[in-house]
């Protein structure tokens, strides 16, 4: 048996006396937060990791504590200077002694911190997905979109509960112009761990129906500015900026600008002024269109006054104009009495000689007819003189009569009727005695 051989409280008192020697003083460390938790004596509880500069392997662990009388007064003043939650994933730069115990081990107790190292980290952060969103092209694409002149159709995300939300609404409502703006809450949790799928959320179902809306309004009011991480992530910047609708921010962050400012088409710092840039943009509508209308009124006015003065010219040159429609009418319809006169000379003359011509033709038909209708008259001459009863009687043929009438048929006599017998030269009467 040794000895010289040291229990375990020995040997981690030795070491808590070499640490206490060789490391008196306090030391500033840049670490990450990767565990932070708070108890009821408002001890608040750390745990410290570096990891690979190209990687997410750890390469160092360290416990860390802050007592509860440094913890109340460094945790607000953190979060009042950087906007940010102290909560782990964060990096920061804290002033450090080192402990060594004889139960707990080694471990780091925090004595101060440094904002603007966070800051720094948290800035270098946006500055990266900024970068992102520039060089896939999408950066500046919501801010592209134009807002509609009349944007009176408002999807809000918000808290229903939150009095931004309620003061917002309440600013439409009594705008001292008395526009109608038509806001409907889609609700999303504006602070903590669940913002950037809330929003998302509401934003698809904003787009769902986004034929609906003229502009996105995302409002929070009354939360502490540490509760603003939600708002620098990635993924709700690029769904944001990817947007078909004008995203209006107003969520109370007035020192810096959050990604999501950085992404929406107008930034403005509370929810009353987001209400109060959709009035003034409304009114700056309103008062174009009255500009319009009375450039409009003037025009009409003036171009009234031109005609008129362009009328009464007219009128006055109406007489002039007249005489000299009068004489120009009577010249021409002289000139059409010349033109019926020469044309109808020429039809005169052209109908005479057709005339002439015609009754050339008649003549010469006329004596050709005239010469045909004399042979065909010889003809039937000829012809009535040998068939004539005097020829035939020449022939030696007589005609018998009775009482005028040429008999033709021996039946039609009866006794005792006188009958004349013509020849061709002279007659004879007789009795018929038998038949």
């Amino acid at each position: 048996m040794n000895e010289n051989a040291l229990s375990l409280y020995e040997l981690n008192a030795l070491v808590k006396r070499s640490i206490n020697s060789c490391m008196p003083d306090t030391y500033w460390l840049q670490a990450e937060l990767s565990d932070v938790r708070s108890n009821y004596s408002g001890h608040c509880y750390l745990e410290f990791v570096q990891k690979e500069p190209r990687g997410n392997n750890l390469i160092a662990k360290a416990r860390g504590t802050i007592w509860s009388n440094v913890y109340r007064l460094l945790k607000p003043y953190f979060e009042e200077e950087t906007g940010q939650a102290f909560v782990a994933g964060i990096k920061v730069m804290v002033q450090v002694s080192v402990e060594f115990h004889e139960l707990y081990g080694y471990s780091l107790t925090v004595q101060d911190i440094d904002p603007t190292y966070t800051l720094g980290d948290m800035a270098r952060r946006r500055r990266e997905i900024l970068k992102q969103l520039e060089e896939e092209g999408v950066l500046t694409l919501n801010k592209e979109l134009e807002l509609p002149l009349l944007a009176q159709r408002i999807a809000v995300i918000s808290s229903a509960t939150a009095a931004g939300y309620g003061d917002f609404c309440n600013q439409l409502l009594h705008n001292p112009y008395g526009y109608v703006f038509y806001p409907r809450l889609f609700p999303a949790i504006m602070q903590g761990d669940r913002v950037e799928r809330t929003v998302i959320a509401a934003l698809d179902a904003i787009n769902a129906q986004r034929d609906n809306w003229d502009a996105v309004v995302i409002i929070r009011g009354g939360g502490a500015t540490s509760d603003l991480s939600g708002f620098d992530t990635y993924d709700l910047a690029a769904n944001c900026a990817q947007f078909p609708l004008p995203i209006i921010t107003g969520i109370g962050h007035e020192r810096d600008d959050t990604v999501l400012d950085s992404v929406a088409h107008t930034r403005v710092k509370t929810p009353t002024a987001a209400a109060e840039f959709l009035i003034n943009h409304l009114n700056d509508t309103a008062e174009t269109l009255e500009d319009y209308a009375s450039s409009i009124l003037h025009a009409v006015s003036a171009r009234m006054e031109k005609e008129k003065t362009r009328l009464a010219r007219m009128i006055e040159r109406i007489p002039m104009q007249t005489k000299m429609r009068l004489k120009e009418e009577h010249y021409r319809q002289e000139r059409l009495v010349r033109q019926l006169e020469v044309g109808l000379q020429s039809r005169l003359v052209r109908e005479k000689h057709r005339l002439l011509m015609v009754e050339k033709q008649l003549g010469i038909s006329s004596q050709t007819r005239l010469v045909k209708e004399t042979h065909r008259l010889q003809l039937v001459e000829q012809q009535l003189k040998s068939a004539s009863p005097e020829q035939l009687l020449k022939r030696g043929y007589s005609i018998t009569l009775r009482n005028g009438k040429a008999v033709t048929d021996a039946s039609a006599l009866k006794a005792g009727d006188e009958l004349t017998t013509r020849f061709a030269k002279g007659e004879i009467k007789s009795i018929v005695t038998q038949k």
